[in-house]
Order: structure tokens, then C-alpha cells, then sequence
């Protein structure tokens, strides 16, 4: 007699397969999140280095939920002098605001890929955000790809209003092994 495979027995009574929760690990070697300023005359580069957090679905991407904490000490720019100052209060306040937020709320198919929604937290303010994204999952690799604009003056960076514009364009790469 042949054995049966466990979805052969649940289709048969009649269960329902369910897809097991899947979880990657994020953290700066696999997520990359950069950051345009741009100013009259010009524009910066730069992003963090240090995050931790973890991805996870269950089957369908538009499961996909994402809790991840950014180093804000991390953070580096084209410039050491402006990189000092982005620390500083004018910009992150590092020194009272460590650790920057990111927690998905909402994940939907869109015309050219997912829209990620979810609530970002700086400088203690949580303001909610929502990027267009590519999303994937392919040989046990989650990849995100993303680029949106943020507006800094929302939570409270209002340094050089008028000379620094308030947009600021973010990418973010994720690589994430299960």
C-alpha cells in the first residue's frame, strides 16, 4: 500500500494547507537604507549602518510584516562635518533619540508591485509612511526594493528651512536569507 503525503491527507478530509510563517533576520549587512538631502546648490549622500529587526509572511507578500530599530548613531553622510551635524539636535539628536522605528502596517499589490505602508518613528514622533516597492521571495531570499520621499519637517527637522529642502529621497535594499 503507498503511503499518503500529509497534503494529500488534508485535501482529502478536506483541510485546508496552511502556509508556514516564514522569518528573516534584517540587520545592516543585508538592509541598506540611504537617504538624498538636497539644498540650494547641491545635495548629500548618506544612510545608517546599524539596524536590527526581522521580516516575515505567511505565503502571500501582502502578509509581509516588518519591525526594524536603525542605530541613528549609525548614520553617515559624504561630508565628516555634516555627518557630525545631522547627529546633532538640529537634524536626529542622536544623543536623546538612539534609535529610529520602522513597523508595517498595511502591505498591498499595486500596479507595479506592493505599496508598503507602516508607521516610521523619529525624534520620538510616529508619523505613518507609504513606498512603492518591488517584493520578492525567491530561493529563500525575501528582496525589497524601494525609493520615496519623506518630509523631514514632519517630524520636527526644521533646521535651514528655506535653504535645506524639506523633501528627502530614501532607498532601501533588503537581501534577507531565511
Amino acid at each position: 500500500m503507498r503511503s499518503l503525503s500529509a497534503l494529500t491527507l488534508a485535501a482529502l478530509f478536506g483541510v485546508t494547507a496552511v502556509a508556514a510563517e516564514q522569518k528573516f533576520n534584517l540587520s545592516g549587512d543585508n538592509t541598506k537604507i540611504t537617504f538624498v538631502g538636497t539644498k540650494r546648490g547641491g545635495k548629500h549622500d548618506g544612510g545608517f549602518k546599524k539596524l536590527t529587526g526581522t521580516a516575515s509572511l505567511d505565503g502571500d507578500l501582502t502578509t509581509l510584516k516588518i519591525e526594524a530599530v536603525i542605530d541613528t548613531n549609525s548614520l553617515y553622510s559624504d561630508n565628516q562635518k555634516l555627518t557630525a551635524h545631522l547627529k546633532n539636535p538640529d537634524f536626529f539628536g542622536v544623543k536623546d533619540n538612539p534609535k529610529a522605528t520602522f513597523k508595517t502596517t498595511k502591505v498591498e499589490k499595486s500596479d507595479k508591485g506592493y505599496t508598503i505602508t507602516g508607521d516610521l518613528t523619529l525624534l520620538g514622533k510616529t508619523k505613518p509612511v507609504t513606498m512603492p516597492a518591488k517584493v520578492e521571495l525567491k530561493n529563500h531570499t525575501l528582496t525589497i526594493t524601494s525609493e520615496f520621499k519623506i518630509n523631514r519637517s514632519e517630524w520636527g527637522m526644521t533646521f535651514g528651512k528655506g535653504m535645506v529642502d524639506d523633501a528627502v529621497s530614501i532607498k532601501l535594499a533588503v537581501a534577507a536569507k531565511q
